[in-house]
């Protein structure tokens, strides 16, 4: 969570840069990487992050909470996860990297941890931080046109922020040591917000640390940045010096000493900086929580905010590129259940196209694939492509022959009746032009003795 700092009475003080300080681009990055002060992606397309924090350690059943971001426009979540030194640790990567990949987010994953360290004495260090990076390593590598690594959320508190820069910098030695090509995404001290300007006046020892010179800042605003003056002088600062930086938490104003989420939007959005704000649901608080206990039809003023505005998520977010076009992960990277580990996931290629007439000449197709497989559970793939004429929306249905159920669905409202399922297409994926396909995933059972393919057929609007 967030320390609010509310009792800052002094204005934040910019002293204006006199020499200016570039970034040199990416030697040979991996995926998505620094370019100037942009994040592109590995075709070289900017990528400009437009997203929400999901608390995901403290709700781990909440994981549809993945698609419901999507449907409002987000193209990046930020996912809380624990190392096991206060929560976690997570060991659902994989399953967290399929969501996100079946919902076509970028994640951005968060070790939790570290908040306030040096003034909260149960944090854990960027260090240890790094360790569990490095334990994830097997489920990272091959995923950095997909993942961002924030190594530690504002890892260090108010007390001695200083260390903050020689603690950074080597947990991204220890990680580039370790052979990780990743983005990598550094929080600020003082509880993320940096006003003592740690972060702000050693930016370049920091990046010059990393070798691949692929690594973003990121700033959380909260009351410190209560006025518009106080925002575009720490963002001015940054673009002087040709720093990358990214709003990776804010809220938003409602009272006069909060944050000017309004100004973070605007600013955002004219210098194409990402931002993400805190945080989807689980804080019990309408101040931070953007949707009443995790229902995205019930929006809090802050969710409001956040996406209707005119500087918000839904009119100004755009979608990663490596999506447009692609199929679903392979069954390795995208088991969204954690299968013991002494199991080989198996991989059916057997799709079921089944075209169904219907009412105006617009036709859709249906291919159901088995995409992981273990014991008690799989995932599954439907790929719905339209016909000769675009279509409005789409209905799937299939009859399972073995008992097997569904148990959790994303891109799609899923809903069974005995052995009969029907999927109707999410708000953002039923509109398709003509030979355009999407997909939506799920999490079934079945019994180890059969998992037959059934055969799924499509019915267009």
């Amino acid at each position: 969570m967030k320390r609010l700092l509310t009792a800052l009475g002094a204005a934040l003080l910019v002293v204006a840069a006199s020499f200016l300080v570039f970034v040199s681009p990416a030697s040979a990055a991996t995926g998505l990487h620094i370019s100037g002060t942009n994040i592109v992606e590995a075709n070289g397309q900017t990528f400009v992050m437009r997203g929400v924090n999901h608390e995901h350690v403290w709700f781990t059943g909440q994981t549809s909470s993945f698609a419901n971001i999507k449907a409002l426009g987000a193209n990046t979540v930020r996912v809380v996860l624990g190392s096991g030194k206060r929560w976690g640790p997570s060991n659902d990567v994989p399953a967290i990297i399929a969501l996100c990949k079946q919902n076509k987010l970028i994640c951005v994953l968060e070790v939790h941890d570290t908040t306030g360290y040096g003034e909260d004495g149960a944090a854990a260090t960027l260090d240890e931080a790094a360790n569990y990076w490095i334990s994830q390593k097997a489920n990272l590598v091959g995923q950095e046109n997909y993942v961002v690594i924030n190594i530690g959320n504002e890892p260090i508190g108010n007390t001695n922020a200083a260390q903050w820069t020689a603690a950074t910098t080597a947990a991204i030695q220890k990680l580039r040591t370790n052979g990780f090509e990743h983005l990598l995404m550094v929080d600020a001290p003082n509880w993320g917000q940096d006003w003592q300007y740690v972060m702000r006046d050693n930016a370049q020892t920091v990046l010059n640390a990393d070798t691949k010179k692929n690594t973003v800042l990121s700033i959380h605003m909260y009351d410190v940045f209560n006025t518009a003056a106080s925002i575009t002088a720490y963002l001015d600062r940054f673009r002087t010096n040709g720093w990358p930086l990214v709003i990776g938490e804010f809220g938003w104003q409602q009272s006069s000493n909060n944050v000017d989420d309004q100004t973070i939007l605007a600013e955002a959005k004219a210098r194409g900086l990402g931002y993400l704000g805190w945080s989807w649901a689980g804080n019990n608080d309408p101040y931070l929580d953007m949707t009443v206990n995790f229902d995205p039809a019930q929006l809090t003023t802050w969710g409001k905010r956040l996406f209707g505005g005119a500087n918000g998520i839904t009119a100004n977010s755009r979608q990663a590129t490596i999506y447009d076009g692609t199929t679903s992960p392979s069954a390795s990277a995208s088991r969204s259940t954690t299968p013991s580990p002494s199991v080989s996931p198996s991989r059916s290629t057997s799709p079921s196209p089944s075209p169904s007439p219907s009412t105006g000449g617009r036709t859709c197709t249906a291919a159901y694939a088995v995409t992981g497989q273990w014991p008690d559970g799989f995932q599954g793939e439907v790929k719905v492509t339209a016909g000769a004429s675009a279509i409005t929306g789409w209905t799937v249905t299939w009859t399972y022959a073995n008992g097997q159920t569904v148990t959790q669905s994303w891109s799609a409202t899923v809903t069974s009746s005995g052995a009969t399922v029907t999927a109707r297409n999410a708000g953002y994926n039923g509109a398709l032009a003509a030979g355009a396909a999407t997909t939506f995933g799920f999490l079934g059972k079945w019994n180890n003795a059969a998992n037959g393919v059934p055969t799924a057929s499509c019915t267009a609007s």
